[in-house]
C-alpha cells in the first residue's frame, strides 16, 4: 500500500491545510509539495499519533481497529457499509462549508485526519477500489509499545452473537449418522438405474457428498471399489471419510446448493475458502453450549457481511429466489442470500455430517439454536452418533417380504435391496419384496437367485422359509413358471355369436380361446371389436369402463 506521503500527494493545499488543523499542527510552507513534507513528517511523529488516537470518537476509533485488525485495507464498499461514507465535495464546496467540522461518519473523521485514504489496487477479478491506512502510519500503530486502552483495543477473538436464550431453545434434533443410510438407499438405486425414493439427505447433496468423496465420479456414476470399501468402514470411520472429503472438496459448492436459491451464469465464487472462514468462526463457539442462530447470523452480518465476496460485490452474481424467481442483487439482499448460506450450513451440511445439534423454539417453524460437537463429545456412550454396531439380523418372510432395519449391515442392505422390489420404509425399517421382474432385473446385471440366497441364509434372524428356499432355486434354474396378466375377455351369448366373429374382419383382433363363448381381445383392440360386432347387428356392453372406475 503507499506510504502517507504518496497517498496526500494529489490532495490540494486546503486538504493538507484541513489536516493540519485537526491534528494541531502549524503549516509554515505555502507550497503543497513542502507542506506535505511538513506534514508526515508531523503526522509520524509516534507520540502525536497515540494523542490523535486517543482524541478520537468510539467510533471513529473502532473503524480504525477494524482497519489495523484487517491487515491496514479492506474494500471500499465494505468499509463505508459499516462505518458510512465521505460526503463528495470540491475544493470550493469543502472549503466553503466546511464538512470536516461536522462530520456524518466515522469514515469522515478518519480522513479529513489523513489517517484514512481511499485508491485502487489490483486484484485477480482486476483494479478494486479500497479504504486502507498508509503504510507506514499503519507500522506506527502496529509497534506501538504503549498499552492500548479499553477504547483503542484491536477487536477480541470472542465468538460472534451469544449463547441461546430459554425461549431460542425448544424441540433437540441431535445429530446422528443417518447420512450413511441415505447414502446406501442412494447408491443402491443408481446401481439399479432407479429413481431413489426421498432421503433425509436432499439426493444432490447427498450426491455432492458421495462425489467429494470419490464414491461416485463426476458423472454421478457409483464407483464399484469405493462403494465397497465406504459401505464395509465402520460407522465413525465411514462417516469421518464424508466429513474430511467435504472439508477439502473445492468442488462442494454449499453456495450452489441452498434450496432456497437458484444461481445462474459464469460467475465464480470460492466455497472451500468461505467454508474454511466459516469453521473458523465455528471454532470459537463453545463446542456443548447452546448458542443462538439468529445472533450468530447478527454476528457474522455486523462483522464480516463479505465473508464470501473479497470483492464486497453484490451486482455480479446472478442468484434468483427458488419461490418466485426474483433476482436478489445487491446488499439489500443479504439475508436471502449470505445469510441463507450460513443457515444452510450449520442446520443442513454440518447437522447431517453429524457435528452439529439443533433446537426448535416453541412455535418456530425452523431451527432458532445450534451446539457444536467436539470429538471428545462424540465418543461418549451417552450422546455419541452410533449407538449400535451393524450386528443386526433381516426377517424374511415366507410372502418374499425382507424387512432390514438400521443395525443391518449397511453393506448387506445394499447387496440384498438389488435384487427386491422396494417398498416405503416405516419407522427406520426398510421394506423389500423379492418379485420375478426384479430377480431378473438383477439377473441382467449378472447377480444370480443362489448369491441372494446365501446373503439371507446368513443374515437372517430365523433363517430362510422353506418355500422360499424352493422358489429361488426353482427359479434359478427354470425362470418364470407362472405369469399373472390382466386381460380383456369378450363373453357372447352362445357358441354360434363367437364362431360368426371368428368369420368376420374382427377376427384378427381375438386372442386365444378360453371357452366355447369367451375369448381374450387382444390389447388395445376393444373398440375395433366392439364397432365390427356392430356391423354384424349384435350390441355389445363394455365393462371395463366401469371397472377402472372402481
Amino acid at each position: 500500500m503507499p506510504d502517507l506521503f504518496h497517498s496526500l500527494l494529489k490532495q490540494d493545499i486546503g486538504h493538507l491545510r484541513i489536516i493540519a488543523e485537526l491534528w494541531g499542527i502549524e503549516l509554515t510552507s505555502a507550497a503543497a509539495e513542502g507542506a506535505l513534507e511538513e506534514l508526515c513528517a508531523s503526522l509520524l511523529d509516534p507520540n502525536l499519533l497515540a494523542e490523535i488516537r486517543a482524541s478520537l470518537p468510539p467510533e471513529a476509533d473502532s473503524a480504525l481497529a477494524f482497519l489495523i485488525h484487517t491487515g491496514g485495507r479492506i474494500p471500499w464498499a465494505t468499509f463505508t457499509r459499516k462505518y458510512g461514507d465521505i460526503r463528495e465535495a470540491g475544493a470550493g464546496k469543502r472549503d466553503r462549508e466546511k464538512p470536516y467540522l461536522h462530520p456524518v461518519s466515522a469514515a469522515e473523521v478518519l480522513y479529513y485526519r489523513g489517517l484514512l485514504a481511499r485508491a485502487f489496487f489490483d486484484t485477480q477479478k482486476g483494479p478494486q477500489e479500497f479504504a486502507y491506512i498508509p503504510d507506514d502510519l499503519l507500522a506506527l500503530m502496529q509497534t506501538a509499545t504503549e498499552e492500548p486502552s479499553a477504547k483503542t483495543a484491536a477487536p477480541s477473538s470472542e465468538p460472534l452473537g451469544r449463547p441461546a436464550s430459554p425461549g431460542e431453545r425448544g424441540r433437540e434434533l441431535p445429530a446422528s449418522d443417518s447420512i450413511l443410510d441415505d447414502a446406501v438407499t442412494l447408491l443402491a438405486a443408481l446401481r439399479l438405474g432407479m429413481e431413489p425414493p426421498a432421503t433425509n439427505v436432499p439426493h444432490l447433496i447427498l450426491r455432492a457428498f458421495l462425489q467429494a468423496a470419490n464414491i461416485l465420479d463426476d458423472k454421478g456414476t457409483p464407483q464399484p471399489e469405493a462403494v465397497r470399501q465406504f459401505l464395509e468402514a465402520p460407522r465413525p470411520q465411514a462417516l469421518q471419510r464424508l466429513q474430511e472429503a467435504w472439508q477439502a472438496s473445492e468442488t462442494f459448492n454449499e453456495l450452489k446448493l441452498v434450496p432456497s436459491l437458484v444461481c445462474e451464469g459464469e460467475w465464480n465464487n470460492q466455497p472451500l475458502e468461505t467454508r474454511e472462514f466459516l469453521l473458523n468462526l465455528f471454532g470459537e463457539i463453545p463446542p456443548g453450549k447452546w448458542w443462538s442462530l439468529g445472533a450468530f447470523l447478527r454476528g457474522i452480518k455486523q462483522n464480516y457481511p463479505d465473508f464470501q465476496r473479497p470483492a464486497g460485490d453484490y451486482d455480479s452474481w446472478f442468484i434468483k429466489r427458488a419461490a418466485d424467481g426474483v433476482y436478489l442483487r445487491g446488499f439489500a439482499h443479504w439475508d436471502e442470500v449470505d445469510g441463507a448460506l450460513v443457515k444452510f450450513f450449520i442446520t443442513g451440511i454440518l447437522h447431517w455430517l453429524g457435528e452439529v445439534d439443533l433446537s426448535i423454539a416453541e412455535g418456530a417453524a425452523e431451527p432458532t439454536a445450534f451446539r457444536l460437537r467436539s470429538h471428545v463429545e462424540s465418543q461418549r456412550s451417552d450422546i455419541r452418533l452410533s449407538t449400535f454396531d451393524e450386528t443386526g439380523k433381516i426377517k424374511v418372510l415366507s410372502n418374499g417380504r425382507i424387512n432390514m432395519e438400521r443395525t443391518t449391515p449397511r453393506v448387506v442392505r445394499y447387496q440384498i435391496s438389488r435384487f427386491c422390489e422396494w417398498e416405503e420404509p416405516q419407522a427406520d425399517v426398510y421394506r423389500y419384496r423379492i418379485t420375478v421382474r426384479s430377480l431378473a432385473k438383477a439377473k441382467e446385471q449378472g447377480l444370480q437367485a443362489a448369491h441372494l440366497l446365501v446373503l439371507l441364509s446368513k443374515h437372517s434372524d430365523a433363517g430362510v422359509p422353506p418355500s422360499l428356499v424352493k422358489a429361488l432355486k426353482r427359479w434359478d434354474v427354470h425362470g418364470t413358471e407362472a405369469r399373472v396378466e390382466t386381460q380383456v375377455v369378450l363373453r357372447v351369448s352362445s357358441p354360434q355369436v363367437l364362431e360368426e366373429m371368428r368369420k368376420s374382419k374382427a377376427a384378427k383382433f381375438l386372442g386365444e380361446m378360453l371357452s366355447p363363448t369367451a375369448v381374450i381381445v387382444k390389447s388395445g383392440a376393444i373398440q375395433k371389436v366392439m364397432e365390427a360386432m356392430t356391423e354384424l347387428g349384435l350390441l355389445a356392453e363394455d365393462n371395463t369402463m366401469t371397472q377402472k372406475e372402481e
